[in-house]
């Protein structure tokens, strides 16, 4: 039922954005009065599920779910149609109309993504607001792992900006100090900027902690004990650990690197238990913990609820769409590190399905998340319109380019060449869908995904 559910999700936020980016090349092209001849939902190879003409043109579904086309008149497309090109131009074909026609034709289908994601944006922030977690709560500095002491953090530090920009959301920052350069952190009272040393955000990739190397940092305090080692050894919920073995002990962070190494012995701790110091024997595990779950009461205190007027949201919305944006250009710098080798990570539609999220109910019955869903597809509208601005042959960014080139020169790129950089960029394009594909399959198999 869950994996069903996180397939429906998929599915309709790729028809959703599919059918409004073609809509967007559709719309222009008819308002150009250039003959469209296929408006598809999913490609068609060979046969398509539903298929129906009204007037011109030909609606339909095609059985391969990787995204969907308009086939114009005139045009080179992946369909690689190039016979009707070997005739004259005629009036209501797309290689006959103004090259700034054909700019707009072009850009229709990213520009409703922008918009889309932006009017998303909106909604969400009007009607649910924003939860995050608040940096600037941060009282007692953050904790990291150890991949994120390798990036140049310390327990303790507080984080002021990254890359000179404000640091507030712990969500925000904990990508982009992946994706950055330089971080500037108080640290011992004194603000200090260090560059972010790309082996620790390997690192944080290799583990898959892309959210979970920068914590609040919190008091050792226990709120339960859940191992028979941890209820035999005396402790009791309310302690606050106060050292170990000797060794004084402030924040759950330092309690850590004690018992990791004291993996597989026994203990001596030390604790405040109503106000009084009391000292108890406790058995480390193999793993380096004691069997207790600590108070978190401080992630509650550095959470914020923000709410917007629908004059803030707009604005709000516009601001989400243009950070979603900047992330996703961000990521290509390091997924093409040779460092940081951020390309073994890049997941395709088998690990984005896997990672849908769902709400379960506690009678274990799964349902849609659907402002998690909602949020999803802004995020991937954004990522659609960046993606096909590339200015690859068989993405919209190639034609774009292509049209730039007319405009600026003056004359049209010859037939030829356009027909042969589609058919490369087709090829490629294909070449680096199984690629995704192969990717996700081996990590099935190898027990990664």
């Amino acid at each position: 039922m869950e994996i069903a559910i996180k397939l429906f999700q998929f599915i309709l936020s790729i028809s959703i954005l599919v059918i409004l980016h073609e809509l967007g090349h559709f719309l222009p092209a008819k308002w150009f009065k250039t003959k469209v001849e296929k408006f598809y939902l999913f490609f068609d190879p060979w046969f398509s599920l539903v298929k129906k003409k009204i007037g011109e043109t030909e609606y339909g579904i095609g059985w391969l779910p990787f995204g969907g086309y308009v086939k114009i008149a005139g045009m080179v497309d992946e369909s690689m149609d190039t016979e009707q090109l070997k005739q004259p131009a005629q009036p209501w074909e797309f290689r006959a109309k103004p090259a700034w026609q054909r700019l707009i034709i072009m850009l229709g289908g990213v520009t409703v993504n922008f918009f889309l994601a932006w009017i998303i944006y909106t909604c969400l922030s009007l009607f649910n607001g924003e939860t995050y977690t608040d940096l600037t709560k941060f009282d007692n500095g953050i904790g990291v792992t150890e991949a994120g002491k390798k990036m140049g953090f310390q327990n303790g530090d507080k984080i002021v900006n990254i890359d000179g920009k404000p640091a507030e959301r712990l969500e925000n920052a904990s990508i982009n100090i992946l994706l950055g350069d330089h971080v500037t952190v108080l640290r011992n009272g004194k603000e200090t900027t260090f560059p972010i040393n790309k082996d620790g955000v390997a690192d944080v990739l290799k583990q898959k902690e892309a959210k979970l190397y920068i914590t609040p940092r919190f008091p050792m305090m226990v709120d339960s004990l859940v191992t028979p080692s941890a209820k035999a050894s005396g402790l009791a919920k309310g302690d606050k650990v106060i050292a170990i073995n000797g060794q004084p002990t402030q924040y759950f962070d330092e309690v850590g690197t004690i018992l990791n190494q004291n993996k597989g012995k026994k203990v001596t701790v030390e604790v405040l238990r109503n106000g009084k110091p009391e000292t108890v024997s406790a058995a480390v595990d193999k793993n380096g913990k004691l069997g207790i779950l600590t108070d978190q009461k401080v992630l509650l205190n550095v959470v914020t609820d923000k709410k917007y007027s629908f004059g803030e949201a707009i604005p709000r919305g516009f601001v989400r769409t243009i950070e979603a944006l900047t992330m996703q250009v961000k990521q290509f710098k390091i997924m093409f590190n040779s460092k940081i080798q951020g390309y073994k990570n890049v997941g395709g539609p088998i690990a984005i399905v896997k990672n849908m999220p769902v709400d379960k109910d506690a009678n274990g019955n799964f349902s849609v998340n659907w402002a998690a869903f909602w949020s999803f597809t802004a995020m991937f509208s954004v990522w659609l319109a960046f993606l096909n601005l590339i200015p690859i042959p068989g993405l919209d960014g190639g034609h774009v380019l292509f049209t730039l080139y007319e405009i600026i020169v003056g004359k049209p790129v010859p037939q030829k060449v356009l027909e042969n950089a589609q058919m490369i960029g087709v090829i490629f394009l294909l070449g680096l869908m199984i690629l995704i594909f192969g990717s996700d399959i081996f990590k099935i198999f190898a027990g990664k995904l």
